[in-house]
């Protein structure tokens, strides 16, 4: 039963990494929901990041979970925008090589009406969606 045990917690780094690789590829160039419940993209990507960058999990910490979350990737650079609605803001992050756990924050920076209005109504259709489950 140990032996098994110890197969099983070995494996999750894998699973982990596969998970993480695959919403990447997902999470590239696009514009995402982030909520906790029902659990979306955005929300996942910002926990997988937060444990490749240890400084964005305080951020997240200080801040608060973003109504939205932009990624994208070109050659070795990684980057994140956190769009926060009520507040009419959005941070751009830029990290390194995930080796490196570097991330660097910028901002805040006032968003558009145009975006607002745009994402607020993302936003109001997703709950939609949510309550007619």
């Amino acid at each position: 039963m140990l032996a098994c045990a110890a197969l099983v917690a070995s494996c999750r780094p894998v699973s982990d990494a596969w998970v993480s690789g695959w919403t990447e590829a997902q999470a590239n160039d696009r514009i995402m929901l982030v909520r906790e419940e029902p659990r979306t993209l955005g929300f996942q990507r910002l926990v997988s990041q937060s444990g490749v960058y240890p400084d964005l999990g305080i951020f997240l910490h200080v801040h608060g979970m973003p109504d939205f979350l932009a990624e994208s990737t070109t050659e070795n650079r990684h980057f994140l925008i956190l769009y926060y609605l009520e507040d009419h803001c959005a941070f751009a992050c830029r990290a390194k090589a995930p080796s490196t756990r570097v991330i660097e924050f910028d901002g805040p920076y006032p968003i558009t009406d145009r975006e607002y209005e745009l994402l607020d109504g993302l936003k109001t259709e997703a709950a939609k969606k949510k309550r007619k489950k």
